[in-house]
Protein backbone atom coordinates (compact mmCIF):
# COMPACT_ATOMS: atom_id res chain seq x y z
CA UNK A 1 0.00 0.00 0.00
CA UNK A 2 1.00 3.22 -0.68
CA UNK A 3 -0.15 6.49 1.21
CA UNK A 4 -0.08 10.45 -0.11
CA UNK A 5 -0.98 13.02 1.59
CA UNK A 6 -1.17 16.48 0.17
CA UNK A 7 -0.46 20.23 2.16
CA UNK A 8 -0.01 23.98 1.73
CA UNK A 9 -2.95 24.54 -0.66
CA UNK A 10 -5.17 27.47 0.40
CA UNK A 11 -5.86 31.15 -1.10
CA UNK A 12 -3.28 33.55 -2.60
CA UNK A 13 -3.87 36.58 -4.52
CA UNK A 14 -2.96 36.94 -8.29
CA UNK A 15 0.85 36.51 -8.54
CA UNK A 16 1.41 35.22 -5.41
CA UNK A 17 3.51 31.87 -4.77
CA UNK A 18 2.19 28.50 -2.91
CA UNK A 19 4.39 25.44 -1.80
CA UNK A 20 2.31 22.55 -1.91
CA UNK A 21 3.63 19.38 -0.38
CA UNK A 22 2.84 15.80 -0.65
CA UNK A 23 4.42 12.76 1.98
CA UNK A 24 4.21 9.37 0.76
CA UNK A 25 4.48 6.25 3.14
CA UNK A 26 3.95 2.69 3.15
CA UNK A 27 5.32 0.81 0.33
CA UNK A 28 7.27 3.22 -1.19
CA UNK A 29 10.37 1.19 -2.83
CA UNK A 30 10.63 1.31 -6.53
CA UNK A 31 8.58 4.52 -7.42
CA UNK A 32 9.48 5.26 -10.52
CA UNK A 33 7.05 8.73 -11.22
CA UNK A 34 5.85 11.00 -8.98
CA UNK A 35 3.59 14.01 -9.98
CA UNK A 36 1.00 16.54 -9.82
CA UNK A 37 -2.13 16.68 -11.26
CA UNK A 38 -4.99 19.42 -11.27
CA UNK A 39 -8.71 19.76 -11.55
CA UNK A 40 -11.06 23.01 -12.13
CA UNK A 41 -14.37 23.12 -11.26
CA UNK A 42 -16.55 21.34 -14.43
CA UNK A 43 -12.60 20.46 -16.17
CA UNK A 44 -11.10 17.00 -16.32
CA UNK A 45 -7.66 16.51 -14.09
CA UNK A 46 -4.99 17.25 -16.27
CA UNK A 47 -1.13 16.73 -15.52
CA UNK A 48 0.77 19.96 -14.33
CA UNK A 49 4.39 18.29 -13.77
CA UNK A 50 6.07 15.46 -13.55
CA UNK A 51 9.57 14.07 -12.63
CA UNK A 52 10.62 10.40 -13.71
CA UNK A 53 14.04 8.83 -12.53
CA UNK A 54 16.48 11.17 -12.80
CA UNK A 55 14.92 12.81 -15.71
CA UNK A 56 14.37 16.27 -16.53
CA UNK A 57 10.87 17.03 -15.45
CA UNK A 58 7.85 17.81 -17.53
CA UNK A 59 5.45 20.23 -17.47
CA UNK A 60 1.88 21.34 -18.95
CA UNK A 61 2.80 23.97 -20.85
CA UNK A 62 0.57 27.02 -19.21
CA UNK A 63 2.94 26.62 -16.19
CA UNK A 64 6.09 26.32 -17.54
CA UNK A 65 8.67 29.16 -16.33
CA UNK A 66 6.30 29.42 -12.82
CA UNK A 67 6.09 26.16 -11.40
CA UNK A 68 8.86 23.78 -10.41
CA UNK A 69 8.48 20.37 -9.04
CA UNK A 70 11.19 18.29 -7.05
CA UNK A 71 11.37 15.66 -4.71
CA UNK A 72 13.77 13.90 -1.87
CA UNK A 73 16.20 11.11 -2.70
CA UNK A 74 14.39 8.45 -1.59
CA UNK A 75 10.94 9.50 -3.32
CA UNK A 76 8.84 9.82 0.08
CA UNK A 77 8.35 13.36 -0.71
CA UNK A 78 7.40 15.66 -3.76
CA UNK A 79 6.77 19.49 -3.97
CA UNK A 80 5.03 21.70 -6.38
CA UNK A 81 6.67 25.22 -6.16
CA UNK A 82 4.41 27.64 -7.59
CA UNK A 83 4.88 31.32 -7.86
CA UNK A 84 3.33 33.89 -10.25
CA UNK A 85 -0.30 32.42 -9.99
CA UNK A 86 -2.99 33.14 -11.94
CA UNK A 87 -6.92 32.82 -11.48
CA UNK A 88 -7.35 30.15 -14.09
CA UNK A 89 -4.60 27.92 -12.05
CA UNK A 90 -7.40 27.85 -9.25
CA UNK A 91 -8.10 23.68 -8.83
CA UNK A 92 -7.83 20.55 -6.69
CA UNK A 93 -4.24 20.13 -6.73
CA UNK A 94 -3.34 15.87 -6.66
CA UNK A 95 -0.45 14.05 -5.95
CA UNK A 96 0.21 11.40 -7.91
CA UNK A 97 2.80 8.20 -7.84
CA UNK A 98 3.29 5.23 -10.12
CA UNK A 99 4.82 2.06 -8.30
CA UNK A 100 4.87 -1.16 -10.58
CA UNK A 101 2.89 0.19 -12.77
CA UNK A 102 0.44 1.30 -10.51
CA UNK A 103 -1.17 4.49 -9.88
CA UNK A 104 -1.52 6.02 -6.38
CA UNK A 105 -3.81 8.97 -6.03
CA UNK A 106 -3.49 11.66 -2.57
CA UNK A 107 -6.87 13.44 -1.60
CA UNK A 108 -6.18 16.36 -3.07
CA UNK A 109 -5.75 20.30 -1.80
CA UNK A 110 -7.65 22.95 -3.12
CA UNK A 111 -5.74 25.68 -4.40
CA UNK A 112 -7.83 29.02 -4.94
CA UNK A 113 -6.10 32.22 -6.66
CA UNK A 114 -8.02 35.49 -6.28
CA UNK A 115 -8.15 38.45 -8.68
Amino acid sequence: QVQLVESGGGLVQLGGSLRLSCKVSGETSRITTMAWYRQAPGKQRELVASITGGSTPRYEDSVKGRFTISRNYDRTSTWLQMDSLKVEDTAVYYCNVIRYGYTHWGQGTQVTVSS
